[in-house]
């Protein structure tokens, strides 16, 4: 009793430790796809940022160039035109055609092949239009905003009309566009190429970055989709990984924990065996001498007392059945090594027909063989396999209490195994049960060890063999054995 309270605090010992195992690969699961999420999150985030910077680096250059151009263009007009229409006409006046079309003609000449859209110069005494490359906008007041302002006070300044963003290039006809207005003060120049102090106007440069900008978006969204695809390989190869670990360590601790029970049961058992042998062994020499000593005494009573011999008879009778039930113990606890050689099994199948068909026919029951071969030769041990299939008879006819049909079939399957079944039409083993009907001291009998079944079951297994039950409740019950 000590051992076997032992043996299960053991148990729950091994299963204890199985569950923080378990519990130990849950957490690191939960921690890894935890891990791959804040990863992804990081990623997103830092992947928009690269990308908005190269997107801010590619505006800051495209916006530094227009400050160049514009810079130049100071420069050039201050030069090539005001000095000369000063020189010429003695002040500069837009509304005279011959000025205008002078200036333009320098201006369209500097910006041409510079992929700019528009200049513009504003007056500085007031917020209007005197020139630009668009003769609708020449006259236009109020149009230079806080930009002209800032110019004015002798600060270059520039600012991005945007229109669409990332999310745009998902629809079937995007419509996306940048400008970059750029306004600087329209400076005297010194004979040095040095800017002076005095402020003769606003230039405003109007580019189109639309494409640029609309790159720019492709770029950030391809950088944002590869690390997002990335990110997803890799989250489906760690879910690929710890499931395929989380299997197989489910299935080890299934194998490990019916390990433990089996080793469980065999330890058990083994120790119930030692006890059972040494009971049986105790009992059985006893039991020899009373049906011995039972036996004369029947002789004597019928010699002395005519027809109180039966008295005697029931002794003979009750000792032989307990002789029975201890040398099945001692079957069990003591299982007899089979001695091989070769033997034809259907002979064997035949003899233990033979022998119960007497039984079965005060029974009402009827057996059927059915010998697909003639003759099938395995190594076995003739008296083990013969009780094997004796036994297995006796509890198919005995479930027929009121007669039916005891089918015995012997043959070889497809992968020339050898298949003996015995099928009968009995009351049938419940589906709960059949589940336990080969485990020691199982019975549903009145009478009876319960260790019918738990030694045909080792026979077989002594002969390589695998013994399978199948019934259905009511309607009958199937013994199948496989031979290799």
């Amino acid at each position: 009793m000590i051992r076997r309270d032992g043996n299960k605090s053991d148990a729950g010992t091994g299963r204890r430790r199985i569950d923080a195992g378990m519990l130990s690969f849950a957490l690191v699961k939960y921690f890894s796809f935890t891990a791959l999420g804040v990863f992804l999150v990081f990623t997103l985030l830092l992947s928009w940022t690269i990308s908005n910077y190269a997107k801010n680096v590619m505006l800051q250059q495209s916006e530094d160039y227009s400050l160049l151009l514009a810079g130049n263009l100071n420069q050039q007009v201050f030069r090539r035109f005001v000095l000369p229409a000063v020189v010429r006409y003695g002040q500069i006046a837009l509304r005279n055609p011959d000025q205008f079309e002078y200036l333009d003609k320098i201006v369209t000449g500097l910006v041409q092949g510079l992929d700019i859209d528009a200049v513009t110069i504003y007056d500085s005494s007031e917020n209007v239009i005197s020139y630009s490359t668009v003769p609708e906008l020449v006259g236009k007041r109020d149009r230079g905003g806080i930009e002209y302002e800032k110019a004015l006070e002798g600060e270059a300044n520039s600012r991005f009309i945007y229109s669409g963003s990332m999310w745009t290039l998902l629809m079937p006809d995007p419509q996306i566009s940048c400008q970059l207005k750029t306004f600087i003060p329209f400076r005297q120049v010194k004979e040095s190429g040095a800017a002076g102090d005095a402020i003769m106007g606003v230039i405003e440069i109007g580019k189109d970055l639309s494409k640029d900008y609309t790159a720019i978006l492709k770029l950030q969204s391809r950088i944002i989709l590869v690390s997002s695809v990335i990110m997803l390989i890799l989250f489906l190869v760690l879910r690929t990984i710890v499931s395929r670990a989380g299997r197989i360590i489910e299935r080890r601790t299934e194998e490990w924990l019916k390990l433990e029970e089996q080793l469980y049961k065999t330890e058990r058992l083994a120790q119930l065996g030692t006890m059972v042998a040494t009971v049986s062994h105790e009992i059985k020499s006893p039991l020899g001498i009373v049906r011995s000593t039972a036996e004369i005494l029947k002789k004597r009573i019928l010699k002395v007392a005519p027809g109180n011999e039966n008295l005697a008879q029931i002794i003979v009778d009750e000792t032989s059945r307990l002789n029975t039930i201890v040398t099945e113990f001692l079957d069990f606890a003591r299982p007899q090594e089979p001695k091989l050689k070769p033997c034809d099994l259907l002979q064997i199948v035949n003899r233990a027909v033979d022998f119960t068909r007497p039984m079965a026919e005060q029974r009402n029951v009827r057996i059927e063989v059915k010998n697909e071969a003639e003759l099938i030769t395995r190594q076995a041990d003739e008296d083990m396999l013969y009780r094997a299939f004796l036994n297995i008879q006796l509890n198919a006819i005995q479930a027929m209490k009121e007669g039916g049909l005891l089918t015995v079939a012997t043959g070889l399957n497809e992968d020339g195994q050898v298949v003996i079944s015995f099928t009968d039409t009995g009351a049938g083993i419940s589906e709960e049960n059949i589940a336990r009907i080969f485990e020691p001291f199982y019975t549903d009998k009145s009478k009876g060890t319960g260790l019918g079944l738990a030694i045909v079951k080792n026979i077989i297994e002594q002969h390589g063999g695998e013994i399978i039950a199948e019934s259905t409740e009511k309607e009958g019950a199937r013994f199948t054995i496989i031979f290799l």
